[in-house]
């Protein structure tokens, strides 16, 4: 049974808090999973650009019309949005897709920016500095996107591609054959001939980087030449993909979250209730329990009292009868008809305690039936009238009280006792109160108390025990009763305490019902 069902309810509280928490954690981890997944595929699809325009350039030279029609392709596939290809300074060379709203200006490095609905790169990528030469060495020469149709290159009888470098010497042409053929022929002295006087022969020089085949145009000056170099060099990428793919893996994944916290949430719930109703059900169980203890032990108690009655009773009758026939007497002295009265009225006292007792031990068949505490209230303070006139004692009760089920003949013998003992225990011009207040789960609490001298806190639990009293004349068993007939409805009955003064006796678990149409 639970006892601190407040604590427990905290407990379920936390760890559905806990659960919520863990799951906001792990969307988090999702969404900067799928960030991250994105951020690396923009990076795979920049080295494929990459590799492309490696595999497109020719001597350091790619085609602005090839390679907007492959981005073009790429663009259509869906994937992607928007694809550019920027100068040193943030310029666009070339392009396909929407226009790409990102201020590359002074690229340096990577950079990322999120919007609404697409993810933008720019990546840094100096081609030339990535290509190694089949000697080795690493190839320095930009890549320079270019219209397929230049104008810019004025023909130059001395051109050729890749350029002399410095020192060699020119090719001879044709019209120098002959000289280069008489020069060849004659053998210097020392050395043997390696060309005859019919054809000419030239050793190969050595091979060069990759990168060194392409240098300025001889019909350039060095500054046009660098002009063109941060306007049309290659110097990084641009592309804009669509996050919506990221979306939907988010939001599924947050409703996924959402439906598990939310499933917490009914089990904590429903585990809080599961408790809550288990802890009700021990307690009527236990009442029950004792109830039918009770009811048994009151059986057998009433088999002896049955036998007790017949054989008591009469003897007593007999007794009282005797004793006033002495009373009455015409030459009895004023003396004994005094103690004939006095034995009348022993005997009537033990008649009375022994119809109690006989009362007591009767089982209590209880008829539930919806009753209005103000109507029974009324009727055991119109029997009370009496007492309450003698001590000039005032009793309020509560307008509207509730309706409740009940057994109405036990109900009033339990409120006719605890009014009774009220009665008796204030003062001279006492106050007496009756009062409920509606509980949890339709039931009410129903308050009985006085400001008189009160309960001792050492005897709160006994005064419910047979035969106990603190009354001179009291039978010890007016709460003894009470306290059955409550125990055989299923409630409860405790004397708490009360401010400033007096005794306070409360009834729990009074089944609440609808007032009967009138």
């Amino acid at each position: 049974m639970v006892r601190h069902p407040r604590l427990v309810a905290g407990l379920l509280a936390a760890v559905w808090a806990l659960v919520v928490v863990w799951q906001i954690g792990e969307h988090q981890r999702v969404e900067a999973a799928a960030r991250d997944s994105l951020i690396r595929r923009s990076r795979d699809i920049t080295g494929t650009l990459a590799k492309f325009v490696e595999s497109q350039r020719r001597f350091g030279v790619v085609s602005q019309e090839r390679m907007e029609v492959a981005l073009e392709a790429l663009v259509t596939s869906g994937e992607l949005q928007s694809l550019a290809l920027l100068n040193r300074l943030g310029e666009v060379v070339a392009s396909a897709g929407a226009p790409v709203d990102f201020d590359a200006s002074g690229l340096t490095h990577s950079s990322v920016r999120w919007g609404l609905r697409t993810l933008t790169v720019v990546n840094s990528v100096d081609l030339g500095t990535n290509l190694v030469s089949e000697l080795g060495e690493t190839n320095r020469s930009p890549t320079i996107v270019l219209p397929r149709r230049d104008t810019n290159a004025p023909p130059r009888e001395d051109f050729r591609f890749p350029p002399r470098p410095p020192g060699e010497p020119r090719e001879p042409r044709s019209s120098d054959t002959n000289a280069v053929s008489a020069t060849l022929a004659t053998p210097t002295p020392g050395t043997t001939n390696l060309v005859s006087t019919n054809r000419t022969e030239r050793r190969e020089p050595p091979r060069r980087p990759l990168g060194s085949w392409f240098g300025r145009p001889p019909w350039m000056s060095e500054p046009e030449f660098k002009a063109m170099l941060e306007k049309r060099g290659l110097h990084g990428f641009v592309i804009a993909l669509s996050i919506a793919p990221m979306l939907r893996t988010t939001e599924a994944d947050l409703w996924m979250r959402v439906m598990i916290a939310s499933f917490a949430g009914v089990a904590a719930a429903g585990a809080g209730l599961a408790l809550r109703n288990l802890q009700r059900a021990a307690d009527l169980q236990l009442r029950l329990l004792r109830a039918s203890e009770l009811n048994t032990h009151l059986r057998e108690m009433n088999l002896a009292a049955a036998g007790l009655a017949h054989e008591t009773k009469n003897p007593l009758n007999i007794i009282r009868g005797l004793a006033q026939l002495i009373g009455k007497q015409d030459d009895a002295p004023p003396a004994i008809r005094e103690k004939s009265r006095g034995i009348v009225d022993e005997v009537d006292r033990v008649t009375a305690q022994l119809n109690e007792f006989i009362n007591y031990s009767r089982p209590r068949e209880v008829r539930r039936a919806p009753l209005g505490l103000n109507t029974a209230v009324g009727e055991v303070a119109r029997a009370l009238s009496h007492d309450l006139e003698e001590k000039a004692a005032q009793l309020h009760v509560q307008p509207e009280l509730p309706w409740i089920e009940a057994d109405e003949q036990l109900l009033r013998q339990a409120l006719f006792n605890l009014l009774f003992n009220a009665t008796q225990a204030v003062a001279h011009g006492g106050e007496i109160w009756v009062t409920a207040t509606l509980a949890e789960n339709g039931t009410a609490l129903l308050d009985i108390h006085d400001n008189g001298p009160g309960v001792a806190p050492e005897h709160r639990k006994e005064i419910f025990k047979p035969y106990f009293t603190t009354h001179q004349k009291g039978t010890g068993l007016g709460l003894a009763i009470v306290s059955q007939i409550v125990l055989a409805h299923g409630w409860e009955i405790e004397c708490v305490p009360n401010e400033p003064r007096g005794a306070r006796f409360r009834l729990r678990h009074l089944k609440v019902v609808p007032k009967p149409p009138a």
